[in-house]
Protein backbone atom coordinates (compact mmCIF):
# COMPACT_ATOMS: atom_id res chain seq x y z
CA UNK A 1 0.00 0.00 0.00
CA UNK A 2 1.16 3.52 -0.77
CA UNK A 3 0.05 6.00 1.89
CA UNK A 4 -0.71 9.62 1.17
CA UNK A 5 1.20 10.55 4.31
CA UNK A 6 3.40 9.01 6.98
CA UNK A 7 3.72 10.89 10.28
CA UNK A 8 6.70 10.05 12.48
CA UNK A 9 6.39 10.96 16.18
CA UNK A 10 3.66 11.10 18.81
CA UNK A 11 4.07 14.51 20.46
CA UNK A 12 1.70 17.47 20.09
CA UNK A 13 2.91 18.21 16.54
CA UNK A 14 2.41 14.67 15.30
CA UNK A 15 -0.94 14.10 17.00
CA UNK A 16 -2.37 17.41 15.79
CA UNK A 17 -1.20 16.53 12.29
CA UNK A 18 -2.70 13.05 12.54
CA UNK A 19 -6.12 14.41 13.52
CA UNK A 20 -6.14 16.92 10.67
CA UNK A 21 -4.91 14.35 8.15
CA UNK A 22 -7.72 11.97 9.15
CA UNK A 23 -10.33 14.72 8.87
CA UNK A 24 -9.05 15.48 5.38
CA UNK A 25 -9.36 11.78 4.45
CA UNK A 26 -5.66 11.38 3.69
CA UNK A 27 -4.58 7.74 3.97
CA UNK A 28 -2.12 8.14 6.82
CA UNK A 29 0.33 5.89 8.65
CA UNK A 30 1.16 7.17 12.14
CA UNK A 31 4.40 5.78 13.59
CA UNK A 32 5.41 6.44 17.19
CA UNK A 33 7.06 4.72 20.14
CA UNK A 34 4.89 6.61 22.64
CA UNK A 35 2.54 9.56 23.00
CA UNK A 36 2.94 13.00 24.57
CA UNK A 37 6.47 14.11 23.76
CA UNK A 38 8.94 15.59 26.23
CA UNK A 39 6.26 17.06 28.50
CA UNK A 40 5.13 13.65 29.67
CA UNK A 41 7.55 14.00 32.63
CA UNK A 42 6.09 17.34 33.77
CA UNK A 43 3.93 16.97 36.92
CA UNK A 44 1.85 20.09 36.27
CA UNK A 45 1.56 21.99 32.97
CA UNK A 46 -0.09 25.42 33.06
CA UNK A 47 0.40 26.67 29.51
CA UNK A 48 -1.45 24.09 27.41
CA UNK A 49 -4.31 26.08 25.94
CA UNK A 50 -7.70 25.00 27.27
CA UNK A 51 -6.26 23.26 30.35
CA UNK A 52 -5.45 25.58 33.29
CA UNK A 53 -3.60 22.69 34.93
CA UNK A 54 -2.76 19.22 33.62
CA UNK A 55 -0.01 16.68 34.23
CA UNK A 56 2.19 15.53 31.38
CA UNK A 57 0.83 12.00 31.76
CA UNK A 58 -2.78 13.13 31.50
CA UNK A 59 -1.99 15.39 28.56
CA UNK A 60 -0.45 12.43 26.74
CA UNK A 61 -3.53 10.31 27.44
CA UNK A 62 -5.87 13.02 26.15
CA UNK A 63 -3.81 13.50 23.00
CA UNK A 64 -3.76 9.77 22.29
CA UNK A 65 -7.49 9.42 22.98
CA UNK A 66 -8.30 12.25 20.58
CA UNK A 67 -6.12 10.78 17.86
CA UNK A 68 -7.61 7.29 18.23
CA UNK A 69 -11.10 8.70 17.63
CA UNK A 70 -10.04 8.81 13.97
CA UNK A 71 -8.38 5.40 13.82
CA UNK A 72 -9.95 3.60 10.86
CA UNK A 73 -9.13 2.74 7.26
CA UNK A 74 -7.73 6.25 6.65
CA UNK A 75 -5.58 6.45 9.79
CA UNK A 76 -3.34 3.50 10.66
CA UNK A 77 -1.59 3.91 14.04
CA UNK A 78 1.42 1.72 14.77
CA UNK A 79 3.26 2.00 18.08
CA UNK A 80 6.71 0.48 18.24
CA UNK A 81 8.37 0.42 21.63
CA UNK A 82 11.56 -1.07 20.17
CA UNK A 83 12.23 1.85 17.87
CA UNK A 84 10.93 3.72 14.87
CA UNK A 85 12.25 4.71 11.48
CA UNK A 86 15.93 4.11 10.90
CA UNK A 87 16.08 5.45 7.34
CA UNK A 88 14.07 7.30 4.71
CA UNK A 89 14.89 6.98 1.00
CA UNK A 90 13.36 8.27 -2.22
CA UNK A 91 12.54 5.45 -4.66
CA UNK A 92 10.56 6.01 -7.89
CA UNK A 93 9.22 9.36 -6.62
CA UNK A 94 7.92 7.75 -3.44
CA UNK A 95 9.33 7.91 0.06
CA UNK A 96 10.35 4.50 1.40
CA UNK A 97 10.66 4.21 5.18
CA UNK A 98 12.56 1.39 6.86
CA UNK A 99 11.99 0.77 10.55
CA UNK A 100 14.39 -0.73 13.06
CA UNK A 101 12.29 -3.91 12.81
CA UNK A 102 13.01 -3.87 9.04
CA UNK A 103 9.42 -3.16 8.10
CA UNK A 104 9.06 -1.07 4.93
CA UNK A 105 6.40 1.50 4.07
CA UNK A 106 5.85 3.76 1.10
CA UNK A 107 4.24 7.20 1.01
CA UNK A 108 3.75 10.18 -1.25
CA UNK A 109 4.59 12.59 1.58
CA UNK A 110 6.23 12.39 5.01
CA UNK A 111 5.88 14.61 8.08
CA UNK A 112 8.67 14.30 10.64
CA UNK A 113 7.64 15.24 14.19
CA UNK A 114 10.30 13.18 15.94
CA UNK A 115 11.10 15.84 18.55
CA UNK A 116 14.38 16.19 20.36
CA UNK A 117 16.21 15.11 23.46
CA UNK A 118 17.22 17.80 25.91
CA UNK A 119 20.81 17.48 27.00
CA UNK A 120 20.67 16.31 30.58
CA UNK A 121 22.74 17.69 33.42
CA UNK A 122 24.89 14.68 34.33
CA UNK A 123 26.10 15.47 37.82
CA UNK A 124 25.26 14.05 41.28
CA UNK A 125 21.73 14.96 42.35
CA UNK A 126 20.47 15.88 38.87
CA UNK A 127 18.50 12.69 38.33
CA UNK A 128 17.30 12.54 41.93
CA UNK A 129 15.79 16.03 41.86
CA UNK A 130 14.54 16.02 38.26
CA UNK A 131 11.02 17.57 38.45
CA UNK A 132 11.62 18.15 42.17
CA UNK A 133 13.09 21.61 41.78
CA UNK A 134 15.31 20.80 38.80
CA UNK A 135 13.56 21.44 35.50
CA UNK A 136 14.23 21.82 31.80
CA UNK A 137 11.28 24.11 30.95
CA UNK A 138 10.91 27.67 32.25
CA UNK A 139 7.68 28.33 30.35
CA UNK A 140 6.16 25.22 31.96
CA UNK A 141 7.47 25.54 35.52
CA UNK A 142 8.54 29.15 36.03
CA UNK A 143 5.40 30.29 37.89
CA UNK A 144 5.98 27.65 40.58
CA UNK A 145 9.04 29.62 41.70
CA UNK A 146 7.42 32.97 42.41
CA UNK A 147 9.41 34.92 45.01
CA UNK A 148 12.05 32.16 45.16
CA UNK A 149 15.78 32.18 44.53
CA UNK A 150 16.57 30.17 41.39
CA UNK A 151 19.57 29.28 39.25
CA UNK A 152 20.09 28.68 35.53
CA UNK A 153 22.80 26.40 34.16
CA UNK A 154 23.78 27.52 30.66
CA UNK A 155 24.94 30.73 29.01
CA UNK A 156 23.47 30.58 25.51
CA UNK A 157 20.41 32.31 24.10
CA UNK A 158 18.14 29.71 25.70
CA UNK A 159 19.66 30.40 29.10
CA UNK A 160 19.10 34.14 28.82
CA UNK A 161 15.59 33.69 27.44
CA UNK A 162 14.87 31.52 30.47
CA UNK A 163 16.28 34.25 32.70
CA UNK A 164 13.99 36.78 31.05
CA UNK A 165 10.97 34.62 31.88
CA UNK A 166 12.05 33.85 35.44
CA UNK A 167 12.75 37.47 36.32
CA UNK A 168 9.00 38.06 36.11
CA UNK A 169 8.44 35.60 38.97
CA UNK A 170 11.56 34.90 40.98
CA UNK A 171 13.10 36.73 43.90
CA UNK A 172 16.54 36.35 42.32
CA UNK A 173 18.04 34.60 39.29
CA UNK A 174 21.66 33.40 39.16
CA UNK A 175 23.04 32.16 35.85
CA UNK A 176 26.09 29.88 35.86
CA UNK A 177 28.26 29.55 32.76
CA UNK A 178 31.47 27.57 32.31
CA UNK A 179 33.11 30.03 29.91
CA UNK A 180 34.33 33.59 30.35
CA UNK A 181 32.08 34.87 27.55
CA UNK A 182 28.42 34.12 26.92
CA UNK A 183 27.20 32.48 23.72
CA UNK A 184 23.99 34.53 23.71
CA UNK A 185 23.47 37.66 21.62
CA UNK A 186 25.21 40.63 23.22
CA UNK A 187 22.09 42.83 23.17
CA UNK A 188 20.19 40.13 25.07
CA UNK A 189 23.05 39.65 27.53
CA UNK A 190 23.32 43.38 28.28
CA UNK A 191 19.59 43.77 28.78
CA UNK A 192 19.18 40.78 31.11
CA UNK A 193 22.28 41.48 33.18
CA UNK A 194 21.07 45.03 33.80
CA UNK A 195 18.10 43.70 35.76
CA UNK A 196 18.53 44.28 39.52
CA UNK A 197 17.45 40.71 40.40
CA UNK A 198 19.93 39.11 37.96
CA UNK A 199 23.39 37.71 38.79
CA UNK A 200 25.76 35.92 36.40
CA UNK A 201 28.72 33.74 37.36
CA UNK A 202 31.25 32.94 34.64
CA UNK A 203 34.02 30.36 34.48
CA UNK A 204 32.21 28.14 36.95
CA UNK A 205 31.13 24.53 36.75
CA UNK A 206 28.04 23.16 38.47
CA UNK A 207 29.15 19.97 40.23
CA UNK A 208 26.22 18.84 42.40
CA UNK A 209 22.52 19.48 43.02
CA UNK A 210 21.67 19.60 46.71
CA UNK A 211 18.43 18.89 48.50
CA UNK A 212 16.29 16.72 50.74
CA UNK A 213 12.91 15.95 49.18
CA UNK A 214 13.29 18.95 46.86
CA UNK A 215 16.16 21.14 45.67
CA UNK A 216 17.73 23.35 48.33
CA UNK A 217 20.82 24.47 46.43
CA UNK A 218 23.78 23.54 44.28
CA UNK A 219 27.54 23.37 44.51
CA UNK A 220 29.76 24.93 41.86
CA UNK A 221 33.49 25.04 41.21
CA UNK A 222 35.44 28.16 40.27
CA UNK A 223 37.39 27.02 37.21
CA UNK A 224 40.16 29.56 37.83
CA UNK A 225 40.87 28.71 41.47
CA UNK A 226 39.35 25.26 41.81
CA UNK A 227 37.47 26.38 44.90
CA UNK A 228 33.97 25.08 45.68
CA UNK A 229 31.01 27.23 46.75
CA UNK A 230 27.39 26.55 47.60
CA UNK A 231 24.48 28.50 46.17
CA UNK A 232 21.18 28.32 48.05
CA UNK A 233 18.28 28.08 45.58
CA UNK A 234 14.98 26.23 45.44
CA UNK A 235 14.93 25.85 41.66
CA UNK A 236 17.51 24.92 39.03
CA UNK A 237 16.69 25.47 35.35
CA UNK A 238 18.92 23.59 32.90
CA UNK A 239 19.53 25.11 29.45
CA UNK A 240 22.52 23.30 27.99
CA UNK A 241 21.06 22.60 24.57
CA UNK A 242 19.13 19.82 22.86
CA UNK A 243 19.72 17.12 20.28
CA UNK A 244 17.06 16.78 17.55
CA UNK A 245 16.03 13.21 16.69
CA UNK A 246 16.94 13.52 13.02
CA UNK A 247 19.75 11.04 12.31
CA UNK A 248 17.49 8.93 10.08
CA UNK A 249 16.82 11.79 7.65
CA UNK A 250 19.94 13.98 7.63
CA UNK A 251 21.04 12.52 4.30
CA UNK A 252 17.87 13.77 2.61
CA UNK A 253 17.24 17.27 3.94
CA UNK A 254 19.11 20.38 4.99
CA UNK A 255 19.86 20.61 8.71
CA UNK A 256 21.54 23.31 10.78
CA UNK A 257 24.72 22.97 12.84
CA UNK A 258 22.77 21.28 15.62
CA UNK A 259 21.09 18.73 13.38
CA UNK A 260 17.69 20.46 13.41
CA UNK A 261 15.76 20.22 10.15
CA UNK A 262 15.53 23.50 8.26
CA UNK A 263 11.94 24.33 7.33
CA UNK A 264 10.05 27.05 5.53
CA UNK A 265 8.07 28.67 8.39
CA UNK A 266 5.17 29.41 6.04
CA UNK A 267 4.32 25.75 5.46
CA UNK A 268 6.85 23.51 7.33
CA UNK A 269 8.27 22.27 4.01
CA UNK A 270 11.87 21.07 4.12
CA UNK A 271 14.45 21.37 1.36
CA UNK A 272 12.94 18.30 -0.31
CA UNK A 273 9.45 18.50 -1.88
CA UNK A 274 6.88 16.34 -0.12
CA UNK A 275 8.97 16.02 3.03
CA UNK A 276 7.81 18.18 5.94
CA UNK A 277 8.86 18.64 9.57
CA UNK A 278 7.25 20.23 12.63
CA UNK A 279 7.97 20.72 16.31
CA UNK A 280 11.20 20.35 18.24
CA UNK A 281 13.10 18.50 15.50
CA UNK A 282 13.09 21.67 13.36
CA UNK A 283 15.01 24.94 13.36
CA UNK A 284 11.89 26.88 14.42
CA UNK A 285 12.73 29.84 16.62
CA UNK A 286 10.49 28.77 19.51
CA UNK A 287 9.84 25.27 20.83
CA UNK A 288 6.71 24.75 22.93
CA UNK A 289 3.77 22.32 22.91
CA UNK A 290 1.24 24.81 21.57
CA UNK A 291 3.61 26.00 18.85
CA UNK A 292 4.44 22.43 17.82
CA UNK A 293 0.74 21.61 17.60
CA UNK A 294 0.13 24.57 15.30
CA UNK A 295 3.09 23.62 13.12
CA UNK A 296 1.70 20.11 12.70
CA UNK A 297 -1.64 21.52 11.58
CA UNK A 298 0.05 23.97 9.23
CA UNK A 299 2.07 21.17 7.66
CA UNK A 300 -1.01 19.02 6.95
CA UNK A 301 -2.86 21.96 5.41
CA UNK A 302 0.02 22.33 2.98
CA UNK A 303 0.42 18.58 2.45
CA UNK A 304 -3.20 18.41 1.32
CA UNK A 305 -2.56 21.19 -1.18
CA UNK A 306 0.66 19.49 -2.30
CA UNK A 307 -1.22 16.27 -3.01
CA UNK A 308 -4.47 17.58 -4.45
CA UNK A 309 -4.27 21.20 -5.56
CA UNK A 310 -0.92 22.62 -6.56
CA UNK A 311 2.80 22.06 -5.94
CA UNK A 312 3.92 23.37 -2.57
CA UNK A 313 6.69 25.90 -2.23
CA UNK A 314 9.69 24.37 -0.54
CA UNK A 315 12.30 25.77 1.81
CA UNK A 316 13.96 28.92 0.52
CA UNK A 317 11.44 29.68 -2.21
CA UNK A 318 11.70 33.47 -2.42
CA UNK A 319 8.48 33.90 -4.31
CA UNK A 320 6.55 32.07 -1.59
CA UNK A 321 8.12 34.20 1.12
CA UNK A 322 7.17 37.40 -0.71
CA UNK A 323 3.60 36.19 -1.11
Amino acid sequence: MVYDLVIIGGGPAGISAGIYAARKKLTTLFLTSDFGGQSIVSPDIHNWIGEPSISGTNLAKKLETHLRQYENNDLDIKTRKAGLVKKIDMVDNLYTLTTEANDNYQAKTVLITSGSKRRKLEIPGADKFDQKGLTYCASCDGPFFADKDVAIVGGGNAGFETASQLLAYAKSVTLLHHRANFKADQITVDKILAHPKMVALTEVETVEILGDQFVTGLTYRNLKTGGLKQLDVTGVFVEIGFSPNTDFVKHLVEVNNYGAIKVNPLNQQTSRPGLYAAGDCTDSLYHQNNIASGEGVKAVEDIYNYLHLKPSKQLGDKQNIQE
